[in-house]
């Protein structure tokens, strides 16, 4: 039902896009409940046992966080457009079909991985089953579902950003759905040779997520600084085509770092690492420049006695403020000390990489999309300016920590493995086991699993003020 304040040009779309927002955040929190069922399994191998299988639990856990991002993207998108172009999106009554044919899929698709866990060992497997490929297991029915919704959405853009007003934001976001649908395409077929299909697998990982999906954050980024502060465009957008420059320039050199192992040449090794590390700069950038720019406004309205402006909305604002610094640390310095060959000929497939895709994934996307399901609370109920709560201040305070302190223990967890599997016992399977059961490693998976318990709780809070904002009277409407 269409909140009253959703009225006029662009309604339907945000309405949409409330739509995929809400869907997003209830496979958000399946994502966090997976994965805390996963990390107890860790500790105690016996919990469900015959009833949810360990690679179920964290099959579930990864893909939901994939799908409810992307969720949330497709939200985020069709609630800017309106803005952005000033007209209501083409082709919105197609939209709304699109979406419920995804959220179906969706649903079948994880009472499959529930009902069934594991199928025979043929064809039937990879088609109604799972691929068995990390991050990109649906399957392979509802790939081509996914890839008919995807051109579905880029069709829409398209068509709305021709037809309307085009601005920097919209002409950037035009461009990187075309990669954004296009690279999926790369993990789409299967090989029989592991090093071709993991060369591919990666263009998928690398290029989709970690090139196409900063250039989107970028893209909203732009978008939200101006709404929330009113960020001079021109500022903006100038570091969006930096970041556009940057992140397919460096996101296809860095996907080198991920080439290790699979028989390319040695010189991929330190160039991937490089670039790898210079993808989150532009957009770090972006918020530092529009923010200095915001506070000498801000003196200077003061010198001469005149209103100064405020933040319009602080709970999304602070979610995009993580959102940088959140993707410098965890993309950029998390992903950079492990990915030099020098350091990931012991790294790779420690807890090293889990520390570093947990800080990754939420600092340069959950951030951000958190952000932009506020702007959309905020704009669904008319709120002028929309302050934090105890319940908003409890979620960003409990999920961040949370985050953090997972992410402190898996790098606790893989130094050890690096220290005692790797290095000293050279990479065997004694190796392997003497590492597993280190006081060490025992203990910071046992830490994983408190700090997973305080970012679900934090989870609880997020959803009760997403929820209850309209009616809140601490709001200024």
């Amino acid at each position: 039902m269409a909140s009253k304040y959703l009225t006029g040009v662009g309604s339907e779309s945000k309405q949409l896009a409330t739509w995929y927002f809400t869907f997003a955040a209830i496979l958000f929190g399946a994502q966090l409940l997976f994965g805390l069922i996963a990390a107890i399994q860790y500790v105690m191998p016996g919990f469900l046992y015959g009833i949810l299988d360990f690679s179920i639990a964290r099959i579930i856990h990864i893909n939901a966080l994939v799908v409810w991002m992307v969720f949330a993207m497709f939200g985020s998108v069709y609630w800017l457009l309106p803005d952005e172009t000033g007209i209501e999106t083409v082709g919105i009554k197609i939209g709304k079909l699109l979406f419920w044919i995804f959220a179906a899929a969706i649903v079948v698709v994880v009472l499959v991985y529930l009902l069934i866990q594991v199928g025979p060992a043929d064809e039937t497997t990879i088609w109604f089953i799972t691929e068995g490929r990390e991050y990109i297991e649906a399957p392979r029915w509802a790939d081509w579902g996914i890839v008919v919704v995807a051109l579905g959405f880029v069709a829409n853009l398209f068509l709305t950003g021709i037809k309307g007003k085009q601005t920097g934001i919209v002409t950037v976001l035009m461009a990187d759905m075309i990669a954004f649908a296009g690279l999926y395409l790369a993990g789409m077929f299967f090989t029989d040779n592991i090093s071709v299909d993991q060369y591919w697998w990666w263009w998928v990982i690398h290029l989709w997520v970690e090139a196409t999906w900063e250039v989107f954050v970028g893209a909203i980024a732009a978008y939200g600084l101006i709404k929330m502060i009113g960020a001079h465009r021109q500022v903006v957008e100038m570091w969006l085509w930096i970041e556009v420059a940057m992140l397919f320039g460096s996101g296809i050199l860095g996907l080198g770092h991920h080439y290790f192992w699979i028989g390319t040449p040695e010189y991929w090794w330190e160039i991937g690492a490089l670039f790898s590390a210079l993808e989150p700069l532009p957009l770090v950038a972006m918020f530092i420049h529009v923010l200095y720019d915001w506070g000498k406004t801000q003196g200077a309205q003061e010198e001469k006695g005149s209103t100064v402006s405020v933040v319009n909305n602080k709970p999304a604002f602070t979610w995009f403020v993580l959102n940088a610094f959140g993707n410098f640390l965890g993309a950029g310095i998390w992903g950079f000390f492990h990915t030099l060959p020098q350091v990931n000929l012991y790294t790779h497939g420690t807890q090293f990489t889990s520390a570093h895709g947990h800080l990754a994934f939420f600092g340069a996307y959950a951030t951000i999309l958190i952000g932009m399901m506020y702007i959309a609370v905020q704009g669904t109920n008319g709120i002028k300016i929309m302050k934090h709560t105890k319940a908003s201040l409890w979620g960003v305070s409990m999920i961040v920590s949370g985050v953090v302190g997972m992410t402190v223990a898996l790098t606790i967890a893989g130094y050890v493995q690096v220290l005692v599997s790797r290095a000293q016992m050279g990479a065997t399977w004694a190796g392997y086991f003497d590492g597993q059961s280190g006081m060490w490693f025992s203990q910071a998976m046992d830490w994983r699993l408190v700090m997973g318990v305080v970012t679900f709780l934090g989870f609880i809070f997020l959803a009760k003020d997403l929820l209850t904002t309209g009616k809140n009277p601490v709001h200024e409407r």
